[in-house]
């Protein structure tokens, strides 16, 4: 027979496809979570709220939204077939699935109208909808966050307040007293300052009915199509911060012009952007020179989703990692049951519980206003969730091999966000240094941790030894060694955590990265008796 009568399409015997995992679609991201739902009823809120979300983020439906938002990036329009002026991105369908899906569920503003509870089982949510996709978590944690930070203009709350805590997505643009729900974002960092935002030179000129005019360039605004934005500026009587609608209450545009995307490592379904404000119209919130203080507070809430959403992620790739190695066989057994892929999902699984129980903490702390453990706690656990992120990520990569670096999978997208809390709001030095900080000028903020770390003294003797060294480091306090107080402080309060609410063998597994070598060391090398089966069945998702 010549080759050319041989049928392409005939069964060459290498279509059967075996040792292969199933797609993780349709499980349960509750039933695998046992940090998660613990953390929830022991700060307050009610599992009951999450179940239809719970549903979505694990649903083959939504898990392809979220590959399709990643895959087809915002578009900017900056002028339409006229020639007119039009500032706008466009997105693909399925950015606008997931941004529905957050907002009906009330992931953005709708706490701060909620009841009992509210603000708990809130981040409980946005770190399950982290699990799903980052980008779109980013216009949700903002107005979350634009809230608080509002309030310092009551007049000004008192009008967008309804819009942003409304369950109504309403995409396009129009004046935020004629929409049904509003979306805000913030705007802050300049290109000479970053971080440092008092070094910000746009300029606010006042009106005489009390408004300003802005002029000035913001080097990283995401979310350009938020329908307004918390920016600071430069008015007579010092950086000030102030409201600026996208569009009018005449209907007309507001002089906001977006100059381009950024091409992001990752978080790309997010659009971020260079925006310039050509005599933009704004409002001031709270006092002339007060900007730092009054944005503080949203900085503060969008800290909390970083840290929220850096345990998502760690939760999100450790779930695939477990699936993955629960269905794939090597050497003649099931990779878990093969004692050292035991001793590496065991770890992450118990660096994964440490941080959602941390987060949850942080959030019922939030919902009690204890803003006393707040000021030291949150940039301590900012430094330490976010900052782990890449190195956990890239080890439950490698569980999955090259099935696991290859674009298909979600192990590649996970990858590209791990480092991206991190860096905002205050990268990993910046954060350590406000830690410096709350230390020498908050003694308050001080006993609170403490007193949240003491709850579990005397209960292990590596806790014991790991809380005197951060004693000692609290009082001599060096710019030098403060990512080691950061990251010390946030180890005791985990330590302090999975002691007392973690089963045993989790909570002495998480403690024995507080020996000398400490939490940089690479996964699987959990000492010798470590209940690693145990750990990895307590986190592996149920096969759908």
């Amino acid at each position: 027979m010549a080759y050319s009568d041989v049928d392409p399409l005939a069964d060459l015997g290498t279509h059967t496809v075996t040792n292969q995992a199933p797609p993780l679609d349709g499980f349960d991201p509750l039933a695998c979570d046992p940090a998660l739902t613990d953390a929830l009823r022991r700060e307050g809120g009610a599992r009951e709220d999450l179940g239809g979300l719970a549903a979505a983020v694990g649903s083959a439906e939504y898990r392809e939204h979220a590959r399709l938002a990643d895959e087809n990036e915002p578009v900017l329009r900056t002028h339409d077939r006229y020639g007119h002026r039009i500032d706008e991105v466009d997105f693909h369908p399925s950015w606008h699935a997931l941004m529905g899906l957050s907002v009906g569920a009330g992931l953005h503003g709708a706490p701060w109208a909620g009841g009992p509870g509210a603000h708990v089982a809130r981040a409980a949510g946005f770190y399950l909808v982290s699990q799903l996709e980052q980008g779109h978590c980013c216009p949700i944690s903002m107005t979350y966050a634009s809230i608080p930070a509002l309030r310092h203009a009551p007049a000004l709350a008192a009008e967008f307040e309804p819009g942003l805590t409304s369950r109504a997505y309403v995409p396009g643009l129009a004046r935020p007293g004629t929409k049904a729900g509003l979306l805000a974002g913030m705007s802050m960092t300049e290109k000479q300052g970053g971080s440092d935002v008092r070094t910000g030179t746009t300029v606010a000129t006042p009106a005489a009915d009390g408004t300003y005019s802005l002029v000035g360039h913001k080097w990283f605004t995401s979310a350009p199509m938020n329908d307004l934005f918390l920016t600071l500026a430069q008015a007579p009587g010092g950086l000030t911060c102030f409201v600026l609608p996208r569009v009018l209450p005449d209907g007309t545009r507001n002089a906001l012009r977006v100059q381009r995307l950024k091409d992001k490592l990752g978080n790309r379904s997010n659009a971020s952007s260079e925006i310039e404000y050509a005599g933009a119209l704004a409002w001031p919130v709270g006092d002339e020179g007060r900007g730092v203080a009054t944005i503080i507070e949203m900085v503060s809430m969008t800290r909390l989703d970083c840290v929220l959403g850096s345990a998502g992620t760690v939760r999100a790739a450790l779930s695939e990692a477990a699936h993955h190695v629960a269905h794939r066989s090597a050497f003649g057994a099931r990779l878990a049951d093969q004692p050292l892929m035991q001793a590496v999902l065991a770890e992450l699984a118990v660096e994964s519980e440490a941080a959602t129980t941390l987060a949850l903490r942080l959030a019922g702390a939030v919902e009690r206003g204890e803003t006393a453990f707040l000021r030291l706690a949150l940039p301590a656990s900012k430094y330490l969730v976010c900052k782990r992120t890449p190195a956990l990520v890239a080890e439950a990569l490698e569980c999955l091999g090259g099935n696991g670096y290859v674009e298909e999978s979600p192990m590649p997208r996970l990858y590209r966000e791990a480092p991206l809390n991190s860096i905002w709001e205050g990268s990993g030095n910046v954060t350590a240094l406000d830690v410096l900080r709350a230390v020498g000028r908050s003694p308050e903020s001080v006993d609170a941790v403490l007193a949240e770390i003491d709850a579990a003294s005397g209960a292990d003797r590596r806790f014991d030894a790991a809380v005197s060294a951060l004693r000692a480091a609290f009082r001599e306090p060096d710019p030098r060694t403060a990512r080691r107080l950061a990251e010390l402080l946030a180890l005791c309060l985990q330590g302090s955590l999975m002691l007392r609410t973690a089963p045993t063998e989790a909570a002495d597994a998480f403690l024995a990265r507080l020996a000398p070598d400490g939490p940089w060391r690479t996964a699987g090398t959990l000492p010798s008796g470590t209940a690693t089966a145990t750990l990895l069945a307590r986190v592996t998702p149920g096969r759908p």
